[in-house]
Parts: C-alpha cells; structure tokens; sequence
C-alpha cells in the first residue's frame, strides 16, 4: 500500500468513526460514552449526561450544583449531620484538608464501581478516621473500635444520624418492642378543603361533567370519578386533561397532577419511580429496574395513575397492589405471609382502627406532616429514597410509630428479618442503646461523685 494511500485510509476510517460517534452523542446510543456502569440511584438517568454534568460538561462547579439541586432539599430535611458549613468554618480547616466534604463527589464519584460501596460512597469504609481518630480518648465504648465499622447498622450515618445520636438514644432506652398504641398519621385532605376559606365545593354528578362533546367519554369512567374526593370536592375533568389551559389531553401529565399535589408530585419527580421524567425523558418502565420484576409490568410505564388509577384514585390499591403488580422481590414476595399484612387486611375488614394496618407504603410512602398555607397538613411521601439507603432513614417517620427504638435498630439490621418482610423477631442485635446506656450511667456517678465531694 503507497504512503498517499494509507493517510487516505485512515483519514476516511477517522471521518467515519468521528460521525459514528457525534451521531451517537446527538440522537443515538450514548451508553458508548459511560466510562463505567453508574450507581443504583443514578443508572436510570445515566444517558442524560447534563443532568449531572451540565452543558458542555461545564467541570466540577457545575456537578456540585447539580447534585445540590436533585438532593439539597432532602438534605435539608433530614437535618444533615455533616452539612457544607461545617467544612467551610476555618476552624475545621485542617480536617477539610484531609477530607473535603465541601464538594459531593469527595464522597460519591460515579462511573467507578469497582470502588463504590454501600450508599454510592467511593472512598474507602473507615474515611471517618480523618476526623475522629480521637474518638475513643471521649468515649472509653468505641476503644479497639475499627473505623470501618462506624456505618454499620445502629450506629451513625454521614448525613442523617437523627435516630441515632446519643440523646435520642437515651429518651428511647427502655421503649418496649411494641408500643400501646400504634398507628400511623391520619390524612387530612378534607379538612385541608374545608378551611381553606374557599367555598364549600359542591359535590358534582356524572351529568356535570365537562369533558368536550367530540371526546368520547365511557360511562364506567364516569361512575368512577363519580366516587372518588375529586368529584365530591367539584374537581371535574378539565381539571386534569385540559390543566393549565392547555388543549385536552387524554393521558394528563405529571404536571396535570402537580397543580394540586404539588408536594406530592416533587416527591415523586425526585424519587426513582419518577426521576426520568423530571429529566425530560421517558417515563420509567419496571424492565429498566436492578430490582427482580415481574415480566408481565416490564412495558408499564411509570406515572401517577400507573398506582393511583386513572379514574378511580384508590389510595389502598396504591398502597399495596399496584406495588406488589411489579416488586418481584423476595421482600415484597414475602409480604403477603407477614405479620404487617395481617393487620392491614384487619383494617381493610373494618375490624381495625384506621391507621392500624401496614401496607407497602406505610413504610416506603410514610405518611409525613407538610405545612401549608400556615398549617400542618398529612401527606405522603413520594420519594422512597427518604426511608432507604440507609434503611435507618425508617426510623422516625415509620418504624417509632408501632416499636421501640431498640427494635427497630434490631430488625433494620437483620438481613434475614428483611427478607421475610420483618415476619418474626431480629436474630441480631445492636449495641448502640447497651452503650448509651452505659455511658449514662457512668455521667449519673460522675454527678453522683461530685455531689459527694461537695
């Protein structure tokens, strides 16, 4: 082959690699740029790489304020532990230093999974020995302490140590595994209605409804809506298919439902069964999941209605059938032989107060209070994420309102209990109350000493 021939060759394979790849950037398969596989909490939006990167993957400050943007609120809801002002205060100097907890992706480097561990983190499981090397001169319990075990379940969280820090645990000591009266948050939706100093709505007919006359409209669809809080609380159907002043719309978007539920709708956006969507991309389907799935929901597409129903609402059948429709888990599978089920099949029959019953989103959708318009309201949390990875995250809002604290720290803990849908008592058992206790007891002969001396 000539000289001129070869540059000729490769200046030809060059142009067509180069537009196999823009090609591939601007509207084809850009799974050829990941330079590895992402985390759990990020795989679903990994091709749409200016959620994270910015434009023109614009550098590190623009990453920072993206991750500030998807997480920032939930930070700010569970009280970081480690919030960014406590790296920038020139007294910490010399540990930000060692550890620059200023910036996320310190911690949370995507595209590395042969380093990344639980909770996405890439740095190496006792980091925290760039802080607290000195702990055990404080505290006599964590000598011969390893720092890799600081995570472990029961002990403390990075960012959200709410149920696990020392105070709390003493006020919970001696909680019995099962509390006297259980029961979670009522809702409040029609008490939210009725004092909102609007008019009363008036309850609207089958015959009232406006959808346009060249729309056909089903009369089973209509008998639905009739009995559902929408109808009763005169929401009719341009509400939904025409929201926003828009031409109608026979599947509404998120959107639609976001005018009035709008707490609800971020959560959903910001948790993995919507996080697509707020990236402006297809809505999820259960055949994208790292999650086993059933294959006959792997083509359903991921929306409000795909729980909630399109016409009909059903709260119950959101709270536990439409979940178990795709969750092909050995946890969720074991759901219906769980002590959890029995009472939620109790209150169902009426032969349970209400609150008494567990479904699927009594733990992973908790009931949380919201204040709007100057008054706290009960909602649902749509983001799964606030009550997992770590599951410690449960404690508060879910676990505290039937058991101890102690229990629960147990039963979150036992890989085994998990599996069986927490059918049984924990096999494990946690000593972080054992320690708490231990040292209250030494500060109560300390005080008793020193009064003694007096």
């Amino acid at each position: 082959m000539s000289k001129a021939l070869w540059w000729i060759s490769w200046l030809v394979m060059t142009l067509l690699g180069g537009s196999y790849l823009a090609y591939a950037l601007v509207d084809g398969d850009k799974s050829l740029f990941l330079i590895g596989d992402t985390t759990h909490g990020h795989y679903q939006i990994e091709l749409a790489c200016d959620s994270c990167h910015g434009e023109a993957f614009a550098g590190p400050t623009a990453l920072q304020a993206s991750c500030v943007r998807c997480h920032g609120a939930e930070l700010k809801e569970v009280e970081d532990s480690h919030p960014k002002s406590k790296f920038t205060d020139p007294r910490n100097a010399e540990r930000t230093a060692l550890l620059d907890a200023k910036q996320c992706v310190t911690c949370h480097r995507e595209h590395r999974p042969g380093i990344t561990r639980a909770m996405g983190v890439t740095l190496a499981d006792d980091f925290c020995v760039y802080c607290h090397q000195d702990i055990a001169d404080d505290r006599a319990s964590h000598r011969d302490m390893a720092f890799d075990t600081c995570a472990s379940a029961g002990c403390h969280n990075f960012h959200d140590n709410k149920a696990l820090y020392e105070d709390f645990l003493v006020k919970h000591l001696d909680a019995p595994d099962l509390l006297e009266q259980r029961r979670v948050l009522q809702r409040d939706l029609n008490a939210l209605v009725n004092t909102s100093g609007d008019p009363a709505p008036k309850t609207l007919t089958a015959a009232q409804h406006d959808a346009p006359q060249d729309v056909p409209v089903e009369p089973q669809l209509l008998q639905q809506w009739t009995t559902t809080v929408h109808a009763r609380g005169g929401v009719n159907c341009q509400s939904c298919h025409g929201a926003g002043g828009q031409d109608w719309q026979t599947q509404p978007a998120v959107q639609a439902c976001q005018s009035c539920h709008d707490p609800e709708a971020r959560g959903f956006l910001a948790g993995r069964h919507g996080m697509r969507l707020a990236q402006d991309m297809t809505a999820m389907t259960p055949a994208g999941a790292r999650q086993a799935m059933k294959k006959d929901a792997h083509e359903q597409t991921l929306n409000c209605t795909s729980c909630h129903g399109a016409h009909d609402f059903d709260s119950r059948r959101a709270a536990v059938e439409a979940c178990l429709g795709c969750h092909d888990d050995q946890h969720s599978k074991a759901y219906s032989a769980s002590s959890h089920y029995r009472l939620w099949q109790q209150e169902q029959a009426g032969l349970g107060e209400a609150g008494t019953g567990v479904s699927c989103a009594t733990c992973h959708f908790p009931r949380i209070l919201h204040k709007e318009r100057g008054e706290d309201r009960v909602l649902v949390q749509h983001n799964p994420n606030m009550t997992l990875r770590p599951n410690e995250k449960m404690i508060r809002p879910v676990c505290l309102n039937c058991h101890g604290l102690g229990f629960a720290i147990d039963a979150l803990a036992d890989p085994v209990l998990i599996q069986n849908n927490f059918n049984g008592k924990p096999a494990q058992h946690i000593t972080s109350l054992d320690m708490a206790r231990e040292r209250l007891k030494h500060k109560q002969d300390d005080e008793s000493a020193r009064a003694d001396d007096g």
